[in-house]
């Protein structure tokens, strides 16, 4: 991927940490297809988010293009890779961020609640994937950033939905193998230190903000991550400087996938 405006596919793209990486990739310059829907998912309070953020990019003076598709559907997803094709005439990047994420155990979580939290968290990288690899291989290139979880590596209460995203994991470093000699690059950011606003996030505090982040153990920044944060790491990895990066977890936040969570911060620590 050569040049600062690279063509960036963006799922679940218009709320929460995908609104986010929407606006960064947009401020750098990048051309953005973001898409999500606008009808509440299981669990997640994200809706009628593409009005909203068109204003906002219209504020910050910025471009991309926004729809409303539905990640676990090969119809939509590859309606949105054409209409980028389309476009542009190419894609460089991918970044699979769309996510639903129930809790429960496996005696909590009946069998279709299953298959939608597999078929969104997982079936629909594996979708964007299969449907982008081909045109980035033939331009001779690309990279494909994945937006796994802590959960990922086990967490209480979240039993099909950290099955769901160490699959993730696993399916990257897989892909990262496959396509390596294709120059194709294969990440995963592990968004961690709690408080970031999610659709998923949100719906877990009942639409309560003031109850995200309350308790976190913060970053090294002194502080919980933000959408920011996570746009910040997605756009590296997309970028020239990590050309040579691939099959590679960066956890924003630390220690995310390690087996956390980090102790609470001491009343006694300063800074």
């Amino acid at each position: 991927m050569s040049g600062p405006d690279k063509v960036v596919i963006v799922t679940g793209g218009t709320f929460g940490i995908g609104r986010a990486i929407t606006l960064g990739l947009a401020a750098r310059g990048h051309k953005v297809v973001a898409f999500g829907l606008e009808t509440p998912q299981v669990s997640s309070i994200a809706e009628s988010a593409i009005p909203e953020l068109r204003q906002e990019l219209q504020r910050r003076e910025l471009q991309a293009d926004l729809l409303e598709a539905d990640v676990s559907s090969a119809a939509d997803v590859a309606r949105v890779t054409q209409l980028a094709i389309d476009r542009f005439g190419r894609i460089d990047g991918l970044v699979n961020n769309a996510a639903i994420g129930p809790l429960g155990t496996v005696l909590d979580t009946d069998e279709a609640l299953f298959d939608k939290i597999v078929a969104v968290n997982l079936k629909g990288p594996y979708l964007t994937s299969r449907a982008v690899l081909p045109h980035m291989i033939r331009q001779g290139g690309g990279a494909i950033v994945n937006v796994g979880s802590g959960a990922g590596w086990g967490k209480p209460n979240m039993a099909v939905y950290s099955a769901s995203k160490g699959g993730l994991v696993a399916l990257g470093t897989a892909s990262a193998y496959d396509f390596l000699h294709h120059r194709v690059r294969i990440n995963t950011v592990i968004p961690g230190g709690g408080g970031i606003v999610t659709g998923m996030s949100l719906g877990r505090v009942g639409g309560d903000r003031a109850r995200l982040g309350v308790g976190a153990p913060g970053t090294a920044a002194g502080r919980p991550a933000t959408g920011d944060d996570i746009a910040n790491a997605v756009a590296f990895l997309l970028s020239a400087e990590a050309e040579t990066i691939s099959g590679t977890v960066i956890d924003v936040g630390c220690f995310a996938h390690q087996g956390g969570p980090v102790p609470t911060r001491p009343a006694t620590a300063n800074g």
